[in-house]
């Protein structure tokens, strides 16, 4: 038995939010015969929780609570695709009340107004796949999925894209996501900040390129230190679940699930305020920039709104 502290280093909820997370999966993890041995949802979620934690080879985890290994494998994809399916209740664009405070929230910090969110790309490492094993290799050279993240002020995160291979680029995975259609159509009002792998858009602000007036230099480093977050959010988020900071060997696929499902958990540990463990180092080098977006596919509108922001600061 584990006291509060060991819950939380090895498994990074304390004991109530781990019977709550339970009692929220066990519908969708619970055996229709004990047969076998049949692991209990309890069983399931302590064996997946320990993988997202750890990123320990899926054989030693078996060891861990004695069962084989293929039971833990079986354990961890059953929870991942669980908590994917649940993924709608804690992972969600923000109605118009809450993006009033989101705006609020990020106007306190940085004076830029209208800000709801912060936009950036994350790599997560994986194993080479047997097919298509090019598209999987990054700028850097190894292979892994690129994923989107939004994330608000206290680091929730609110949107999610983690099916892309390595090699594509930030901007096309915006373009084509859920996400860019919902602003594009009007339907979520406000400002995101980007980096200048994004396009200018009239509800994204990315910073000017080659700054020619003070004016300009300001606003680039308010808007950097505002978009801050959503690195320190990635950072937090894959020392947490360190499966995410280490090399995924599973198909891709099973991949992108595992990244869902350490969404989920991560939104429920802001909710529940949960402590980082010990050894996190949330001050994470920041991935570097992809190639910046050709000035000519600045937005017109986008242009506008930027450059009300800047003679306003």
């Amino acid at each position: 038995m584990y006291n509060e502290s060991e819950l939380l280093e090895r498994f990074r909820f304390d004991r109530a939010t781990i019977f709550e997370i339970v009692g929220a999966l066990t519908p969708q993890l619970q055996h229709v015969t004990e047969r076998n041995g049949a692991l209990s949802p309890s069983q399931q979620v302590l064996i997946a929780l320990r993988f997202f934690a750890s990123g320990s080879f899926q054989n030693s985890l078996g060891d861990m609570v004695n069962v084989h290994r293929t039971t833990a494998c079986r354990a961890i994809r059953r929870v991942s695709l669980a908590l994917m399916r649940i993924m709608g209740r804690y992972v969600r664009l923000p109605t118009q009340e809450e993006a009033a405070r989101m705006k609020q929230d990020f106007y306190f910090k940085s004076g830029l107004p209208g800000i709801i969110g912060c936009i950036d790309g994350t790599h997560v490492r994986i194993q080479a796949p047997s097919q298509d094993e090019y598209l999987f290799v990054n700028r850097k050279g190894y292979h892994s999925i690129n994923v989107q993240l939004v994330c608000t002020n206290d680091m929730q995160i609110i949107d999610l894209v983690s099916k892309w291979p390595g090699s594509t680029h930030d901007a096309r995975i915006l373009r084509e996501s859920a996400l860019h259609r919902e602003f594009e159509e009007g339907r979520i009002t406000g400002l995101l900040l980007g980096d200048s792998g994004y396009p200018l858009k009239r509800w994204l602000m990315t910073p000017v390129i080659a700054p020619r007036t003070p004016q300009e230099r300001r606003y680039n480093f308010k808007q950097a230190s505002t978009r801050s977050i959503i690195e320190r959010c990635i950072g937090v988020l894959k020392r947490r679940f360190h499966c995410l900071h280490s090399e995924m060997r599973m198909h891709p696929e099973r991949v992108c699930v595992v990244i869902a499902a350490c969404v989920v958990l991560h939104n429920i540990c802001v909710e529940k305020r949960m402590p980082l463990p010990r050894q996190v180092d949330v001050l994470d080098q920041p991935e570097e920039v992809e190639n910046p977006v050709a000035l000519n596919q600045e937005d017109i509108s986008g242009r506008l709104i930027r450059n009300r922001l800047i003679t306003n600061l």
